[in-house]
């Protein structure tokens, strides 16, 4: 289903409350690629991209969020946008979203942040990617102030990668759901853009860290706007990232419903802390999600 006729079928345009409200029901028949955030085996990446890709795929992956645009080359993982979509294809993989930096340009003139996300309109149409991502805030602009900033700033960027036939989202961190007398960030920025300009990207791993919430509470207050899903697991003592299946998140219990969810794609991820090496860590993720999780979605 085309994400804006989902949005409009499903209200998702009501209510901005940061206030749960009861949930629905709604039955998906969506399947969806095993994907993976190439950022959890950036090392890999770094040495070799193609031989990286071919062994996620052996391991089962089929599609993925990329990281790390050079918009000074145009370029990923040093091949430019045209020559890498030319090496998924020959793979028979696709990436459908990617995160691009930019918090880098917060305090940037206008003309400047136009010209960026021209760049990477360009790169991510040459790659058939259907999302362009923002993906984390700066720690100086974690106030009231920056997230309302940040709010404006990302239904510019939203409304520019709209109007050229692409979908832009906000990936969430912890930092987030901080208090600010009484408010939070997560709060600002849903409530302060536009729904039609502005999807989601839910990391659960940041949400049942923080403890504050549930991805089931936060998906039920915007339902269809959580178009993209990060699925990592938390250690059981450090609480830092860990292999699926190995931590304290429980996904077979929290699993939110993709349906009223509006998801897209979802994507896999280890930022760190891997038991062996980032490779073993992507395949050990793939083994648990193949037997445990895949079905539920």
């Amino acid at each position: 289903m085309n994400r804006r006729n989902f949005l409009k079928s499903s209200g998702a345009l009501g209510a901005l409350s940061c206030l749960p409200f009861s949930c629905m029901t709604m039955e998906s028949s969506s399947t969806f690629k095993l994907g993976y955030q190439l950022y959890s085996i950036r090392d890999e990446m770094a040495k070799d991209p193609i031989a990286t890709l071919k062994a996620l795929k052996r391991m089962g992956f089929e599609d993925f969020e990329h990281y790390g645009f050079d918009a000074s080359k145009g370029t990923y993982y040093g091949h430019d946008a045209t020559e890498f979509k030319s090496i998924l294809d020959d793979l028979g993989l696709s990436i459908s979203s990617g995160h691009y930096p930019f918090a880098e340009l917060f305090n940037s003139p206008e003309g400047e942040v136009k010209r960026y996300v021209d760049s990477c309109i360009k790169g991510a149409m040459a790659m058939n990617s259907n999302y362009i991502v923002w993906p984390w805030l700066a720690p100086d602009n974690r106030n009231l102030e920056g997230y309302k900033k940040l709010s404006q700033l990302l239904n510019v960027i939203g409304e520019q990668i709209t109007n050229a036939g692409l979908g832009f989202a906000y990936h969430n961190h912890g930092y987030e759901f901080e208090d600010h007398q009484g408010n939070n960030g997560y709060c600002i920025i849903t409530k302060g853009t536009d729904h039609d300009l502005v999807k989601l990207q839910l990391d659960m791993y940041w949400i049942m860290h923080e403890g504050l919430s549930t991805p089931n509470t936060i998906i039920n207050e915007y339902p269809g706007r959580f178009v993209m899903w990060h699925i990592k697991d938390m250690h059981k003592t450090s609480r830092d990232y860990t292999e699926l299946g190995n931590g304290s998140i429980d996904y077979t219990t929290i699993m939110p419903d993709p349906g009223i969810s509006g998801l897209e794609y979802f994507y896999i991820e280890q930022g760190g802390n891997y038991t062996v090496n980032s490779m073993q860590s992507a395949k050990d993720s793939a083994k648990y999600f193949k037997e445990n999780l895949q079905n539920r979605l």
